[in-house]
């Protein structure tokens, strides 16, 4: 019995090289098209049932933790318009992921989506490094384009240089059956998304964040 219901359960244990899920997409339409009893239902177990109640435990949390990363950048930046602009790069991601996937034709299992939990916190440090740095340029008396412009030039190398170290490390994973779709998640994802943040961040800024209007000084007549 299982949840106090009587269950047969079927076992195997294939000897492939392949991923479970990959197995699973592969038999799954053969055997749910067996014909069963009146009063019987298949479900299916083992990784895949892990897998979904794990995702589904996640996907439960999701909300808050954005609420809560949302909150920080706001006390961070003292508004909304800039927390936007960084928030926003974070969708960059879903094009390289899309990309490397399929390319490297993996499923995007659970440890998929720990990849781009990961993904979504390295792709904000970037946005916040260049949106503090332009705020620093403004501060510093430049106008907001010239501000942009110098800011996306002066963090382009170290944001890359942060990115290849970290795509270059996630090498080794990609000969893991267990690794291999949070490897090409974060190798690809980050790759397209940085490149991305470069060009769209700054034009973004420029868009939703106004540009400040310039003191005058006051002199005072004797």
């Amino acid at each position: 019995r299982r949840n106090r219901k009587r269950t047969i359960t079927a076992t195997a244990d294939p000897m492939l090289t392949e991923e479970s899920s990959v197995v699973l997409k592969n038999v799954s339409a053969q055997i749910e098209a067996i014909p069963l009893p009146i009063a019987y239902i298949m479900e299916w177990g083992g990784e895949y049932e892990d897998s979904m109640d794990a995702q589904v435990a996640i996907g439960k949390q999701l909300p808050m933790s954005f609420i809560a990363m949302f909150a920080i950048l706001v006390i961070m930046f003292n508004g909304l318009r800039q927390p936007m602009v960084i928030v926003l790069c974070v969708p960059l991601s879903i094009i390289g992921i899309t990309v490397g996937l399929l390319l490297t034709n993996k499923p995007f299992d659970f440890m998929g989506l720990l990849g781009f939990l990961s993904l979504t916190g390295m792709l904000i440090k970037n946005a916040i490094v260049l949106v503090d740095q332009i705020n620093c340029e403004i501060a510093a008396g430049k106008i907001q384009i010239n501000a942009i412009i110098d800011s996306a030039l002066g963090r382009a190398r170290p944001v890359l240089l942060a990115a290849v170290t970290t795509v270059l490390g996630m090498i080794p994973l990609l000969t893991d059956a267990f690794f291999v779709s949070m490897a090409v998640v974060i190798m690809f994802g980050l790759t397209f998304a940085t490149i991305l943040t470069l060009l769209v961040v700054p034009v973004l800024y420029a868009l939703i964040v106004p540009e400040a209007p310039k003191k005058e000084s006051l002199v005072a007549s004797s």
